[in-house]
């Protein structure tokens, strides 16, 4: 995720001397150097000198290692630092990074890393409008920004958006399998399947969004469509995607739990 919104800053205008990495592992270290063209330290102090946002891209299990060391240097600046580890409270990062120091917390999903993400973000109260602002333009860099009213319900964005893209791969892969099994070659009822959604999903973005009139518009009374959508209706698919979700929110609120 990092690297997906280095490349998204880089794309939306963002000069490369605006922007510094902190990465302790050599490898990926020197690949972001080169192909992004941005100064990468191994040294994390040197990284958010003079920043006035710190991105933490590491993972959950790191957060508290990575922030301690620079809290002195963070409760001295106060820069806005803008946590994408999942599950990481937002109590623990104020913790962590010590008094005075604006945190927003942000859940973006896989999408981003081709530019076409969306992120759910919350801040508490004491984060000002400049700062809020200043992540929204960070996140948008990669996709869409949607804000939530409490921390509890970035764990809905989790099983939402964060894990949604998932839900999307199985679909299309379980269409293509029904249609190879009904006949079609293989590669011609993958082809078939992601072009359906993909359109689908381009088509329910522009106008009003109505996804129930949408529905509607294909489904002819006595026809193909209503005779599958009656196959999902017995199967009670409504429940099956409420309680998935419902699922993984309980999830993300345990792995907060541990983590913090």
């Amino acid at each position: 995720m990092g690297r997906a919104l280095v490349g998204g800053l880089l794309r939306s205008g963002t000069r490369a001397e605006m922007l510094r990495v902190g990465e302790h592992l050599e490898a990926p270290r020197a690949a972001v150097a080169r192909d992004f063209g941005v100064e990468a330290s191994p040294d994390n102090a040197r990284a958010i000198e003079g920043a006035s946002l710190v991105l933490l891209a590491v993972k959950p299990q790191d957060a508290e290692d990575v922030l301690v060391p620079l809290a002195p240097l963070l409760g001295a600046a106060r820069p806005l630092v803008l946590s994408v580890c999942a599950g990481v409270r937002l109590a623990a990062l104020e913790r962590w990074c010590g008094p005075g120091v604006p945190v927003v917390r942000a859940i973006p999903n896989r999408p981003a890393l081709v530019g076409a993400g969306i992120s759910g973000l919350y801040a508490p109260e004491t984060v000002g409008a400049r700062e809020r602002s200043a992540a929204e333009e960070t996140l948008r860099a990669v996709g869409e920004v949607v804000w939530v009213g409490s921390e509890g319900a970035l764990d809905v964005v989790t099983a939402l958006s964060g894990s949604g893209p998932a839900y999307f791969f199985l679909l299309t892969q379980l269409m293509a399998e029904a249609g190879a099994e009904l006949g079609l070659e293989a590669q011609t009822a993958r082809r078939l399947a992601l072009a359906t959604l993909c359109g689908s999903a381009l088509m329910a973005q522009s106008g009003d969004a109505d996804l129930v009139r949408l529905r509607a518009e294909v489904t002819s009374t006595g026809g193909t469509t209503e005779a599958a959508l009656r196959v999902f209706e017995a199967a009670d698919l409504r429940a099956t995607v409420r309680g998935a979700l419902a699922a993984a929110a309980a999830r993300s609120r345990e792995l907060g739990a541990i983590q913090n």
